[in-house]
């Protein structure tokens, strides 16, 4: 029976070099104490107004006074998406 003949296969060629792209990195200090500064504000207010039974932080807001420091805690959220 004869032999079939033997396909030469192409030597391998390495996919071309890439760049280094320069990594823009900026200085995100400020982030977490930011961050945890709204989170402690926001659960300070909550626990001060239910603590002196909504007659503090403004006693006018009465109920309203919860949403402004869940508003604290959920700012401390929109500043988290900054941090890298």
């Amino acid at each position: 029976m004869p032999k079939s003949r033997i396909r030469k296969k192409a030597d391998y060629t390495p996919p071309p070099a890439r760049q280094a792209q320069a990594i823009k990195l900026t200085n995100r200090a400020w982030v977490a104490p930011v961050m945890l500064a709204m989170f402690l504000i926001g659960l300070a207010w909550i626990v001060v107004f239910y603590v002196t039974d909504g007659s503090l932080p403004i006693d006018s807001l009465d109920n309203w006074n919860i949403v402004v420091g869940f508003g604290f805690i959920a700012a401390g959220f929109g500043v988290s998406t900054q941090w890298k």
